[in-house]
């Protein structure tokens, strides 16, 4: 089955057809930039350019960037917090005129990975890290997601949100090589890690294709690679998810 998969992000929102039989990308990937202020209606109206780019009138896969229940935002993340509560498939429904299938962005990313990607081989607890804007996390046990895990919202170092500390935004924000940056970074895991012991990790978001410049860094137990589906993998994690509620 075909289907549209979205991957909203903090600084980008982008999309593409995925053949959800096989777990890869059929069309060019499509991106355009969160629009400022990350408000509800602009969101939206975004989604619905990368729609109409495709000419797509089917189910669509939406990756959202906080906790999901029931097509709802239970939390607003690194957006407006006029998210909190929205009823996201309502909203984009709206905008979209097709059912849309809303997942949390790391649950979907980590989906794309346990179904067709570096996790499709692993039993057992397998954590899905994406770094980003923020930190988040998809927990799978025996291929099945435990959702809405959000580790990156755990209070770190001054009762901040890790994330704040450790994502690759604070990398950018205060320009730190990414030799600084990769000890953040296995604090996080090493956080993780004690918390909820996995057998196996995987690494994803943009930045993980970078993973050279900071491997020295990560110096967890647990065995971890980086995510082979990279930055495409919210949009096949999204689009697989719309296709298991495929109607």
């Amino acid at each position: 089955m075909d289907i549209l998969g979205i991957d909203i992000g903090g600084s980008g929102i982008k999309g593409a057809i995925v053949d959800t039989q096989k777990g890869h990308l059929i069309s060019d990937r499509f991106r355009i930039p969160t629009p400022e202020g990350r408000m509800p209606n602009d969101m939206a109206e975004a989604v619905s350019q990368i729609q109409e780019h495709f000419n797509w009138n089917d189910n669509i896969g939406i990756a959202f960037p906080t906790v999901v229940v029931n097509g709802k935002a239970k939390h607003y993340g690194n957006l407006d917090p006029s998210w909190k509560g929205l009823q996201i498939d309502d909203l984009l429904r709206e905008h979209c005129h097709q059912t849309c299938n809303i997942i949390n962005d790391a649950d979907a990313a980590g989906m794309a990975e346990i179904k067709y990607g570096a996790g499709r081989h692993h039993s057992g607890l397998v954590l899905m890290i994406t770094i980003g804007t923020g930190l988040g996390s998809g927990l799978f046990y025996d291929g099945v997601l435990i959702p809405n895990l959000e580790l990156g919202h755990m209070l770190y170092k001054d009762e901040k949100l890790v994330e704040y500390y450790a994502a690759n935004s604070a990398r950018k924000r205060e320009k730190l090589s990414f030799d600084e940056w990769g000890k953040r970074l296995n604090e996080f895991l090493a956080y993780a890690e004690h918390i909820i012991n996995p057998d196996f990790i995987i690494l994803g978001g943009g930045v993980s294709k970078h993973i050279h410049k900071y491997r020295d860094q990560i110096q967890i137990r647990t065995p971890f690679v980086v995510g082979e589906k990279e930055n495409n993998s919210g949009i096949i994690g999204a689009a697989a998810y719309a296709a298991d509620h495929h109607k």
